[in-house]
Formats: C-alpha cells, structure tokens, sequence
C-alpha cells in the first residue's frame, strides 16, 4: 500500500535529512548571484524550524519570502560539485512547504 505523507510530515522527514546533511565545502564562503550561501542556508533553516515548532510569524514571513526568490535565481548557477544541487533542492522544497503549510506570500 502506498502511503502519501501529509505535508508536515514530508517536512519533518526533509528537516531530518537537512540536520544530516553536511553543508557543500564548495560553497562555504562563497557568494553566488550576490547572496552569501551559508547565510541563505541558516536564514531558511531558521524559517523551517519556527514552522516545526508553530513560531513562524510575520519577521519569518518577510526571510522566507526573500529566501525563496534568492534560491530560485542562484540554484541553476551551481555546479554539481559536492552535491549542492541535491542540497539546494532540498532546501528550496522545506522553504516551499513551509510556504504552503503556512500561507507565506512570495513577493
């Protein structure tokens, strides 16, 4: 039997992963379109685990919102090395869900 998980449960299980997952060394230190990518990183982190624990309020709506915009022009810029493209994946489908689960607006 197929099982679809609801979508905070596909959060839960990418925010697992995400914990796991080592940050790609090609990308430490480096800007991409402009945008520092470990602070992107923590910025959205930061976002996902306030909607786990029901604390996402409008300051969290504003990063997300900037985040979201600021994946989407830098993930087709990266290279494949180290797995930063799974990486950034990963993050833009949290950031997505915590859009929809939590009615963010996307400027």
């Amino acid at each position: 039997m197929i099982s679809i998980m609801s979508g905070p449960d596909q959060l839960s299980l990418l925010w697992a992963e995400h914990l796991h997952a080592p940050f790609p060394p090609c990308l430490r230190g480096r800007d991409v379109d402009g945008e520092d990518m470990v602070s992107l990183d923590a910025d959205i982190a930061g976002c996902v685990s306030a909607a786990l624990s029901g604390h996402l309020d409008e300051r969290h709506h504003r990063i997300l919102s900037r985040c979201l915009v600021a994946v989407a022009s830098v993930l087709p810029l990266l290279g494949d090395d180290g797995g930063a493209v799974e990486y950034w994946e990963r993050v833009q489908e949290m950031a997505v869900l915590v859009v929809r689960l939590g009615g963010v607006e996307i400027e």
